[in-house]
């Protein structure tokens, strides 16, 4: 962090603001792609490096990605989440 700090500069809300711009609202479809099973599957392959070598996840939290079950459990979480953040945030002062 501290090289790219000394190369780009800090990372203050206007340099925030250029990056949201060009990285997120001036994507276009160039760089997405449509994937069928074997791409996603590939793809889903590629995080066992991230996840189990370097974060130390075990292969069935990796595996628990493909089950829906897995997704509806994390969704319900957010108006638990919510009500944390907004006490974090009153207890801020945000």
């Amino acid at each position: 962090m501290a090289e790219l700090r000394e190369e780009e500069g800090p990372f203050d809300a206007t340099a925030a603001a250029v990056a949201h711009h060009r990285w997120l609202l001036g994507a276009s479809t160039d760089h997405m792609a449509e994937l069928g099973y074997p791409e996603r599957k590939r793809l889903h392959n590629l995080k066992y490096f991230t996840w189990v070598e370097q974060q130390g996840k075990s292969s069935e939290e990796l595996n628990a990605l493909w089950d829906p079950d897995h997704w509806a459990a994390i969704q319900a979480q957010v108006p638990a989440i919510d009500r944390l953040i907004d006490e974090f945030n009153a207890a801020v002062g945000t």
